[in-house]
């Protein structure tokens, strides 16, 4: 069988085609510049066409010879977005018709109970369900309301407000109903689609276990995530316009996307129906709960290479964490300082020095911040820098060295550290010594730091001065060390 995934370097999209490739289905992946899709970790296994879905004439070559087109795709954040949205679904209904494709998979949005005013977001989702509907071939619309998982952004709003905000005056409609689903359960419901009976042509209502509010959703996660309780305020005056400036404000989520999706809240977003039931099983233990979906999204937080992205989405929990395809804003808030230097020594001589960091050696700058920085630390109940190293020259992973512990070390190459010391959120020192050539070496010195709540944020950017000072002396100290014979 043979899949057409439109949309595959958005947030659904690139989820859902390394899954279609580990069940055995040839993928080829529509995409209007496809070279988004080059460092994708499946990209050598699926075929990838350049297309785009108002432009009809580009449709017949990539739906040749295909059975099932997944529409993945929504102009969200595009002026004239319903436009848009009318046009490419009307396109992909005729093409597909044409080319005799069994089955489209569309995942679309909640069909809200008050039809009077239903935002464009909303209205424009219908739409593209009614046209594909109606398109001749056999369709299966998807209706979800918030979907959980990092990446997500409707999740990324919940993320940001709740981290950042404890306190935090509302619209009344943090109080309406939502039935969130985590993304796992969406892909999994995509997937059983394909093997849906031939004449089943309808819409079908997902959600997970959970019927929550917007205020239940902020303060669970905010459990989840380990921070206190949030006070929530609901107002009258907050329309959804002045809600969605008040988003854009808070959060990184721009407010092209931010507005639509506020204006979507105004309505209760609950499933009347579970009729996909009758097709598909649910799973053994049952959909996804909330807090489970959340505590999946923010498992991703295990070592210091957050921002790379890691993730091959390969397993079923997976889904939950970044990928390289996701937006910028996405994934939570990661701060970084990044030190290098050309050394002017062999990589094993600056790797000398690296493994040779802490404990009697010492950071390499400013002794007084770093004695400073572990007095604080004990002070408020931390481990300080009493704790010095086991051996002044080897490190092993998992011990302790001052107030780090070591998370991991490739020897000659690489020493992670992950901080024990009181703060608010987690933080690791990276040290890479890499080849430059010439007998010459380059050494890349990464600090992370991922905040939890507002008094991480506050506290990253009262440091923040004294990185330069600190870290560069350090990266600046410990490369003028190598260089210097022994």
């Amino acid at each position: 069988m043979r899949c057409l995934v439109t949309g595959a370097t958005g947030y659904i999209g690139g989820r859902l085609a390394p899954r279609l490739l580990a069940e055995g289905r040839a993928v080829r992946c529509l995409a209007r510049t496809p070279g988004r899709l080059r460092d994708v970790p499946w990209a050598a296994q699926v075929e990838i066409v350049e297309g785009d879905l108002r432009r009809a004439e580009t449709l017949p070559a990539a739906m040749r010879g295909v059975d099932v087109v997944y529409y993945l795709v929504h102009s969200l954040g595009q002026a004239g977005f319903e436009a848009a949205d009318r046009e490419a679904a009307t396109n992909v209904a005729a093409a597909a018709r044409e080319a005799g494709v069994r089955r489209i998979v569309y995942l679309g949005g909640p069909e809200p109970t008050d039809t009077a005013a239903v935002s464009a977001h909303l209205r424009s989702r219908a739409e593209v369900a009614r046209i594909l509907l109606a398109s001749g071939v056999p369709t299966a619309v998807l209706r979800a309301a918030v979907i959980i998982g990092s990446g997500s952004a409707s999740f990324e709003m919940l993320r940001y407000l709740t981290e950042r905000l404890p306190v935090m005056v509302t619209p009344r409609w943090v109080r309406n109903r939502i039935q969130p689903i985590a993304v796992r359960d969406v892909l999994q419901y995509l997937l059983a689609c394909l093997d849906l009976p031939a004449g089943v042509n309808r819409a079908f209502d997902i959600g997970g276990p959970d019927v929550l509010t917007f205020t239940d959703m902020m303060q669970r996660y905010a459990a989840v995530a380990g921070l206190r309780r949030r006070i929530v305020v609901p107002v009258r005056p907050l329309t959804p316009t002045l809600s969605s400036y008040w988003v854009g404000l808070v959060t990184p989520v721009p407010n092209r996307i931010a507005r639509p999706l506020v204006e979507s809240l105004v309505h209760e977003a609950v499933a009347h129906e579970h009729d996909i039931a009758r097709y598909v099983p649910d799973p053994p233990g049952g959909l996804t709960g909330f807090d489970a979906a959340v505590r999946l999204a923010l498992a991703k937080v295990r070592d210091a290479d957050v921002e790379t992205r890691w993730s091959t989405a390969s397993g079923p929990d997976a889904a939950a964490e970044p990928l390289p395809t996701d937006p910028q804003w996405s994934g939570g808030s990661v701060y970084t300082d990044v030190q290098e230097r050309r050394v002017a020594a062999t990589v094993p001589e600056l790797w000398r020095v690296i493994e040779g960091v802490g404990g009697e050696n010492g950071w390499y700058s400013f002794p007084l911040a770093w004695a400073v920085r572990g007095w604080l630390d004990r002070l408020v109940g931390g481990v300080g820098l009493r704790r010095g190293r086991r051996d002044p020259h080897r490190l092993r992973v998992g011990e302790a060295l001052d107030f780090w512990r070591v998370e991991e070390i490739v020897p000659g190459e690489l020493l992670r550290l992950r901080a024990e010391m009181r703060l608010p959120g987690r933080a690791w020192l990276e040290m890479r010594a890499e080849p430059a050539g010439d007998g010459q070496s380059r050494y890349v010195q990464r600090a992370v730091f991922l905040p939890r709540g507002l008094a991480g944020h506050a506290y990253w950017a009262a440091v923040t001065p004294f990185h330069t000072v600190v870290f560069g002396g350090m990266a600046r100290n410990i490369a003028h060390h190598a260089e210097t014979p022994r």
